[in-house]
């Protein structure tokens, strides 16, 4: 292997009360494929007191578990890749904001795994990282709900397309995460179903058409990345959910043409954070 390519990282989040192998796993597959180093870092959450130093018997204890679960993690890493070059960092704060400052400069990719809570508690826990980060990085962000699929052949990458300008980013992330890869990328534009049902399907043609022209660009830049193309009606997050079952990964833009002005994270990521059976990637626009 070459020198590390110390100008790039990807950063991992660790999560002291659930290490999960498969993030570990995965993260550190694609750092030796990108051949950087791989950051790991946990954060501990601040306790109820904010206005004092919080160096109680407690918060010692918090951080000592911390070092231990960085040290496991680490032993985990090298039994997965024993070439790695690895850095742990372990720092006071709220997970989500530790992470998501660690998400500018040389981090290429920030992998978290994911703790299934409930839509509320995603929005309002503390312990909610997957969903506020994906919301807020500065890179995109993977996160591990399950392992990837490496049974199908060739092995694949789902994105989704909507015509907007993020997923247009998703475009261009799969097509490079493919090469990387030597898997292929299938697109899916998936068209919902209205409340009325109109006779006809004048809009796919236009779909098929808008579909082919995101790709083009791609696959002419791609030239050794195989691509197939899908209009599908239904959901989208159903839809996206059930084709990337068997996938490497789904990879969608942040914000999509669903959802409501304003939000950072739209409804299709939310909603695949909880449906997908394979990592979910988001790209920020």
């Amino acid at each position: 292997m070459t020198a590390f390519d110390a100008d790039q990282q990807i950063v991992v989040g660790i999560d002291p009360l659930d290490p999960s192998v498969p993030t570990l796993a995965w993260a550190a597959d694609e750092a030796e494929r990108r051949n950087v180093p791989l950051r790991l870092v946990l954060a501990v959450p601040p306790g109820h007191d904010t206005q004092h130093v919080d160096a109680t018997p407690q918060r010692l204890s918090l951080q000592a578990q911390g070092r231990e679960a960085l040290a496991a993690a680490s032993e985990t890493v090298f039994r997965l890749t024993p070439g790695a070059h690895v850095v742990t960092e372990l720092v006071d704060g709220l997970p989500a904001v530790e992470l998501c400052r660690r998400t500018t400069g040389p981090t290429r990719l920030i992998v978290v795994g994911s703790r299934r809570l409930g839509r509320a508690a995603e929005i309002l826990s503390i312990r909610s990282v997957a969903a506020p980060l994906s919301a807020q990085a500065h890179c995109p962000v993977v996160v591990v709900r399950s392992p990837e699929h490496t049974a199908q052949e060739p092995a694949q990458l789902v994105v989704g397309v909507d015509g907007s300008d993020s997923s247009r980013e998703a475009v261009r992330f799969a097509f490079e995460e493919a090469e990387l890869r030597h898997a292929s990328v299938h697109a899916v534009w998936v068209w919902p179903r209205p409340l009325i049902e109109l006779a006809g399907e004048s809009g796919r043609e236009t779909r098929t058409r808008l579909l082919a022209e995101t790709v083009a660009e791609h696959s002419v830049r791609h030239p050794g990345v195989n691509v197939t193309q899908e209009v599908r009606r239904g959901h989208p997050v159903e839809e996206l959910a059930r084709v990337s079952s068997a996938a490497l990964a789904v990879v969608v833009g942040r914000r999509g043409y669903g959802g409501y002005t304003g939000m950072r994270l739209g409804s299709v990521v939310h909603g695949l954070l909880h449906r997908a059976e394979c990592p979910v990637i988001t790209v920020p626009r």
